[in-house]
């Protein structure tokens, strides 16, 4: 998928995430903010990063504003900010097949 305009979903309530797309450059290029950076920064950002590539988003800017979202949480915010920007319609998105 390619990342068209800019798009956000989530919240910044507790145990949220905020996830930004806007179109970019070559690469994805990552922005990460959370208030459970040392604990688990790097789990944050693989779950990031993997739920963009199973949506085969090769490029753009991805800005997360994590406020202790479980993983399932920041995988729905992902891919409901990528489906946002692609302005595709619920009948057109891909359900059990790119998304796991």
């Amino acid at each position: 998928m390619e990342i068209k305009k800019a798009a956000m979903a989530g919240t910044l309530e507790s145990s949220d995430a905020q996830v930004t797309v806007e179109p970019g450059g070559e690469g994805i290029e990552l922005s990460l903010q959370s208030s459970v950076m040392n604990q688990y920064g790097r789990q944050i950002k693989e779950t990031v990063l993997e739920t963009l590539e199973r949506l085969d988003v090769k490029s753009g800017r991805v800005t997360v504003v994590d406020k202790g979202a479980l993983d399932c949480t920041l995988k729905a915010r992902v891919e409901c900010a990528v489906f946002r920007s692609c302005d595709e319609s619920q009948a057109n998105i891909p359900w059990g097949g790119a998304i796991r």
